[in-house]
């Protein structure tokens, strides 16, 4: 069976909503809400196709756009690759003109509309942003918990509470001070035992490769409306994290770093190669920072993550 190649769009106007359109009853998976695009033809680029998709659906003229995710999905009767790029900045107003409903909504919207299953990694990239803030060791906790404030008021968005001398009371005594600050403002990641998840029902969930070898057989250990990421750095990693079913994962390390001076870099081409077999947001991790996002951004990851290039200067 021949993988269809689609070009999709996560359209955002100028206040950060999302464009979504509704699927025709009479189409493969009718009536599900899905990001506009469609088929790469065989002699297309990727972007043409997706400027002439969205100008023929649409009538918009697309102006500036990034590649943002790849997803292979297997459906029972069909096997799609969908192409997604974000889309910025566009000349025209969107409308349905084949007639198909379209709905502008808030990234943290999304999860209220159904959408075909090789959707749900996109709904997860389009809700996350490009940068992942991993705290420091070593800081004290007023100094932790200041940065920490820093840098939710400079725009970062998601932030690991990482803990690097395993799970003692002072962590979680930090935890709870640390949702306190991201609450309504940034989404906290926490790193723990599977017994503290009911303690912290706003925080997501960020688990080390050693955790993701012992419980990915097992599955989800928590609902789908809350966050969970894991710490890979090989092919064999990834496909453990696709069988939990994490919603996104880092994957490290691309450069040598100081953090582990002896782990091996993966080097751009390799962390590229698997990215492109792995249909879920990917963080690169690893001597990288604001100044390598767009690169990330080229080799298919949803951003970088990193220590010392977003913790803000005291």
């Amino acid at each position: 069976m021949k993988r269809v190649h689609v070009a999709a769009a996560v359209i955002r106007d100028s206040s950060g909503k999302i464009l979504i359109a509704r699927r025709a009853d009479t189409q493969h998976q009718g009536g599900l809400w899905e990001f506009p695009g469609g088929k790469v033809e065989d002699d297309e680029s990727v972007e043409t196709a997706l400027a002439r998709e969205l100008h023929e659906e649409l009538g918009i003229v697309v102006n500036t756009a990034r590649p943002m995710i790849k997803v292979r999905h297997d459906y029972p009767d069909k096997q799609v690759l969908l192409d997604v790029w974000e889309v910025s900045a566009f000349t025209g107003e969107p409308h349905g003109a084949e007639g198909q409903p379209l709905a502008w909504v808030t990234a943290r919207e999304l999860v209220d509309y159904e959408f075909p299953a090789a959707n749900q990694p996109i709904v997860a990239a389009a809700r996350l942003p490009g940068d992942y803030l991993i705290t420091p060791e070593g800081l004290e906790t007023p100094a932790l918990l200041r940065g920490i404030q820093k840098a939710i008021a400079g725009g970062i968005k998601l932030i690991q509470l990482r803990a690097p001398n395993g799970y003692d009371p002072q962590y979680r005594d930090l935890a709870v001070d640390a949702a306190g600050l991201c609450a309504g403002k940034a989404q906290l990641m926490i790193k723990g035992p599977f017994e503290w998840l009911g303690d912290f029902p706003s925080a997501g969930w960020h688990i080390t490769s050693a955790q993701l070898r012992k419980y990915a057989a097992a599955g989800r250990p928590l609902p789908a409306s809350r966050w969970l990421a894991a710490s890979c750095h090989n092919a064999e990693e990834l496909a453990l994290a696709e069988q939990m079913g994490v919603d996104f994962v880092t994957l490290s390390p691309v450069q040598p770093t100081q953090t582990h001076p002896d782990a091996l870099p993966l080097g751009w081409e390799q962390a590229s190669t698997l990215i492109e077999g792995f249909s879920k947001p990917v963080f690169l991790l690893g001597g990288v920072g604001p100044a390598e996002r767009q690169k990330a951004w080229e080799a298919g990851a949803q951003g970088v993550a990193g220590i010392r290039a977003f913790w803000p200067e005291a």
